[in-house]
């Protein structure tokens, strides 16, 4: 039992890792960046050419696949 506990705590550990490395730093002269989740995107988002191509028949410029369960988000200028 202790350690399927120790290993659980393992893999949490790695996976918020990851994810915060997946963010990555933003510099001062980056411009902001709205995002919303989309509302056509369907199914696993694997490919971010995808998420992106659906993402701008929203109004969007563009699109991310995020997350653990990777969801399309779309995103735009301010």
């Amino acid at each position: 039992m202790a350690k399927s506990m120790r290993f659980f705590a393992t893999v949490l550990l790695l996976a918020i890792l990851f994810m915060a490395t997946e963010m990555g730093p933003m510099t001062i002269a980056e411009a902001r960046h709205c995002e919303s989740q989309s509302q056509r995107f369907r199914g696993l988002c694997v490919r971010e050419k995808n998420c992106a191509a659906v993402c701008e028949t929203e109004g969007f410029s563009g699109g991310d696949c995020r997350g653990l369960r990777r969801r399309c988000f779309c995103t735009r200028p301010c």
